[in-house]
């Protein structure tokens, strides 16, 4: 908000009692924030036709199978990318769609489905990764190293008191 704005938004909310819009003021900020972000991160991956959730969906797959060797299954992947499984269901299609991931019947519930990289899949994570790392580091660039530091703790307690105060369970996954 503009310093002209900020008063006036000050001004109306005093009128309702409201003498602290600190909570508004960051909420708006992380918004912003939120979504400068997937702008850019869908601006970068542009190239390989895909969007943000697809890219991470793609290395949460990698990740997985570098640590059990196999598929996941998709109510997995929607709680661990905290999505809905409608949102998983349309990103597996899409990912499918393009060859980048396989669905197999899973051996001891045949009614279930395992979910991994296709080889071209594979192959996308493992070339795509440095690159895209690299842009994330020059995003935080502008932040020194104890900056970058402080807005992950400060970011994690935010994500506990959202938790706590939403009486939600975690969304982010035991790593």
């Amino acid at each position: 908000m503009g310093f002209g704005n900020r008063e006036h938004f000050q001004r109306m909310l005093a009128e309702h009692g409201i003498t602290d819009p600190q909570g508004v003021e960051l909420s708006r900020l992380i918004k912003m924030a939120a979504n400068a972000y997937e702008t850019l991160l869908a601006d970068h991956l542009r190239d390989e036709k895909l969007s943000g959730p697809r890219y991470r969906l793609l290395f949460r797959l990698y990740m997985e199978e570098k640590r059990t060797g196999g598929g996941v299954s998709p109510s997995y992947l929607s709680n661990t990318q905290n999505v809905s499984r409608n949102t998983i269901s349309a990103l597996l299609r899409s990912l499918e769609d393009q060859g980048l991931i396989l669905r197999t019947l899973d051996p001891d519930d045949r009614r279930q489905f395992n979910i991994q990289l296709s080889e071209a899949g594979r192959e996308l994570v493992i070339n795509s990764t440095p690159t895209h790392v690299n842009f994330l580091n020059q995003i935080i660039a502008d932040l020194s190293s104890e900056e970058q530091n402080q807005l992950a703790d400060l970011l994690v307690k935010l994500h506990g008191s959202l938790i706590t105060h939403g009486n939600l369970t975690s969304s982010c996954p035991k790593e």
